[in-house]
């Protein structure tokens, strides 16, 4: 049996591990440990475990992660998302369908201070859920709303997807985040308008609310004048080259504990949490990157990325036509795993073949994002489905899959508007001071 079907079959038996709902980490350090001992021999496995652990979480660049996860805790515990979600509603709470835009436009912006989908969903969920049902919504709209605007806050920078991805094909993490603003702008409105195509089919889904003065909505802006202004240092620092990533995540951090100081909305509790929290989060990230750089180790050693490298070559297809092929696998992988454990388990044997192809890695980044951001909210193992009807009373997981449909949708023009035009992700990147 030659090495690369060894890798093949690697790879496959991480699913099935996955499948039966073995943790992706402890999955993908099994296999790859059991596949380099049998290539190898198992005199030099100890060295190679240790060595690629060390690897996996010694990059000075992960520093960005705890950082950023920090930023988003702080952000939630501090309650800025009700003032996001009202200072929205206040505008646009009167259309027909209003609120679930509202609570679009609220996930895209706390997304961008959290970069966390699982946390939008779950902390816009809690406060728009609530109201949508009081005006009389219908749930599968209300709450697929929820679960797609939650999809937004692993595009719009800062991200996670992208630190994780950054490091792992050592390309710019600035880059990335600045590449992400024009999709994830786009991805929302085009939320937006699946709200309101739902709404025109079925206008008792999305009952019109009450509409509310000028003076009431300035005053629900000056409540989240300082998320903007954290957003706009964050990014802003960023792109004209004045912070690194690992500058610009402690100037987050710091800014959102201020932030929550300043609104009141601060005390030991929350500072209490909001370090464990990170802790959890931060340790279960740094499990799978473990567990992923042992995998890649086995991957590296089977050859399994150079012979998929000559066999597409050999078939002579066009590069898009294989790139259209690579989004139809992730988008079916991405309804076995969560996200971050597709890319980890992938990305090693991927992304070679894309370079190989002549693809802009940053604009890469950007789709196999927006190809995770799919996988958030498609069934069966589509995670803000699950944290949403966990999160919210009386929602059944059903119900919330029934409505996500249109969404989906809306990723996929998302994904065809990516392919046709990659200037959308590479155009701000290209404009950055060096």
């Amino acid at each position: 049996m030659s090495d690369p079907v060894i890798g093949a079959i690697g790879f496959a038996f991480v699913v099935a591990l996955l499948a039966f709902r073995v943790p992706v980490a402890i999955a993908m350090g099994i296999v790859g440990a059991l596949g380099y001992g049998i290539i190898y021999g198992f005199s030099t496995l100890g060295f190679v475990l240790g060595r690629s652990v060390f690897e996996a979480i010694s990059p000075v660049g992960l520093s960005v992660v705890p950082l950023f996860v920090m930023m988003g805790v702080f952000a939630a515990q501090g309650g800025l998302s009700r003032s996001l979600y009202n200072t929205v509603a206040s505008f646009v709470g009167h259309w027909r369908g209003g609120l679930a835009v509202s609570t679009i436009g609220a996930s895209a912006v706390f997304g961008a201070v959290c970069g966390s989908s699982i946390a939008t969903t779950a902390t816009i969920g809690r406060i728009a859920m609530p109201e949508m049902r009081r005006l009389g919504y219908d749930d599968r709209l209300a709450a697929a709303s929820v679960a797609a605007g939650g999809t937004l806050g692993i595009m719009i920078p800062p991200s996670i997807l992208f630190v994780v991805y950054g490091l792992m094909t050592e390309t710019s993490i600035g880059a990335l985040f600045i590449a992400g603003i024009l999709p994830g702008i786009v991805g929302t409105l085009l939320y937006m308008s699946a709200v309101g195509w739902v709404t025109w089919r079925r206008p008792a889904y999305g009952p019109k609310g009450p509409r509310q003065n000028w003076g009431e909505r300035w005053r629900s802006v000056r409540e989240v004048w300082g998320v903007v202004v954290l957003f706009g240092i964050v990014l802003g620092g960023l792109y004209v080259g004045l912070f690194t990533p690992t500058e610009a995540a402690s100037v987050g951090a710091f800014g959102a504990l201020a932030l929550a100081v300043v609104t009141r909305r601060f005390n030991l509790r929350v500072l209490r949490t909001s370090f464990v929290e990170t802790a959890l989060t931060t340790g279960m990230i740094f499990f799978i990157l473990v567990g992923a750089g042992i995998f890649n180790y086995f991957i590296d050693a089977t050859g399994l990325t150079q012979a998929l490298i000559r066999w597409i070559d050999a078939l002579g297809w066009n590069r898009y036509w294989v790139m259209v092929l690579l989004c139809v696998f992730y988008v079916i992988l991405g309804c076995l795993m969560d996200s971050l454990s597709m890319i980890l388990l992938t990305l090693g044997s991927v992304f070679p073949l894309v370079k190989a192809l002549g693809f802009d890695p940053i604009w890469f980044g950007v789709v196999l994002v927006t190809l995770a951001e799919i996988g958030t909210i498609t069934p069966p193992v589509g995670m803000n489905l699950f944290v949403l009807s966990a999160t919210v009373p009386n929602l059944p997981l059903q119900t919330v899959a029934r409505g996500i449909l249109p969404f989906v949708s809306a990723d996929a023009v998302r994904i065809a508007i990516l392919l046709a035009v990659p200037a959308l992700a590479t155009w701000l990147p290209s404009t950055m001071s060096k």
